[in-house]
């Protein structure tokens, strides 16, 4: 088996568990393999060490990285046209202390963007309405959650009818219906910098990929609060995390309460029957969002899960994780 038919068959399995992730991580003697699905991260192969380094170098030479250089942080991307997907790949090399490369491929499909299942369809219905006005839509939950799907999935129900604006790092779904702009900290485009841009072309809908920074805070609020519709993720343990996070970047809790429409934290559960939904924790007071409650999650997470657990959809050890 040549190396591209080990790395397409590499590819097919993680797109077969729908993978958001491929690791190459160096062991002692070999190299492991592995996708990160839904949350859980599971061994695809274990290959000998010169095995590892020939499949590294082969993606690295068809993404244009340097393959000599094993030590310092490398980016690439590449195209890949699998038998049933097209997927752009983003990619991520660096070498440890002991000069061992380890890479990651990141899996943007592209066919068939929105494979997404609520658990709980009334739960989508619910983020639906909270897109009716304008404000701030915040979305958190762990990586691989499907927090960007979900936000595609929600705002297509505007397309051809509103401006939509994405700016992303980088464009992980194709909307043609939509005016997508990447970062490139190198060409001076930033979140910020493109949020500063698009304000000008007055979108009515900003998709943004994620809120990292204070400037792209500060700025992501400003535009909700002038009466524009912005979504967009940032990192929280829990649906209560959100509103300490964005105060964290400087966004005081007066203003927060005017800007924010409704908050939701996700997961991507695997259900009894092996098939995947993503489950909901959905707050749309702004009052009860930027108030200190001590928890993470409402009360209603819970009896959420405890319901589909007595329905026999979660397992326990599913509905253990998730409480």
């Amino acid at each position: 088996m040549t190396v591209e038919q080990q790395l397409q068959t590499i590819i097919q399995a993680a797109i077969e568990a729908q993978a958001s992730d491929i690791y190459w991580l160096p062991a002692t003697t070999d190299y492991q393999i592995m996708m990160q699905s839904a949350g859980q991260l599971t061994t695809i192969q274990t290959v000998s060490t010169t095995i590892g380094q020939q499949l590294i170098n082969h993606i690295k030479y068809r993404s244009n990285m340097a393959i000599s250089d094993h030590r310092r942080p490398q980016l690439g991307a590449m195209t890949l046209n699998m038998q049933a997907e097209t997927l752009n790949v983003r990619i991520s090399s660096v070498g440890d202390f002991l000069g061992r490369e380890s890479l990651v491929l990141r899996l943007l499909y592209q066919d068939n963007p929105t494979k997404l299942q609520y658990l709980i369809p009334q739960q989508r219905t619910r983020l639906a309405q909270a897109l009716q006005g304008s404000g701030l839509v915040l979305f958190s939950g762990p990586m691989g959650s499907g927090k960007t799907t979900t936000m595609y999935d929600l705002v297509r129900q505007f397309g051809g009818q509103k401006v939509v604006m994405t700016i992303e790092d980088p464009v992980e779904i194709y909307e043609p219906r939509f005016l997508q702009l990447q970062v490139n900290p190198t060409a001076q485009m930033t979140y910020a910098d493109l949020l500063k841009v698009g304000l000008r072309h007055h979108p009515e809908i900003f998709i943004i990929g994620e809120i990292r920074d204070a400037e792209t805070a500060q700025i992501a609020v400003q535009a909700a609060l002038s009466g524009h519709l912005v979504l967009s993720t940032i990192h929280a343990r829990g649906v209560y995390g959100v509103s300490p996070r964005l105060q964290q970047l400087g966004v005081d809790a007066l203003t927060l309460q005017q800007a924010l429409a409704a908050v939701s934290y996700q997961r991507l559960v695997t259900l009894t029957d092996a098939s995947q939904a993503t489950l909901f924790d959905i707050v749309t007071d702004p009052a009860e969002l930027v108030t200190p409650t001590g928890q993470l999650m409402t009360t209603e997470w819970s009896e959420l899960i405890e319901s589909q657990s007595l329905l026999g959809r979660l397992s326990a050890r599913v509905a253990a994780s998730l409480q």
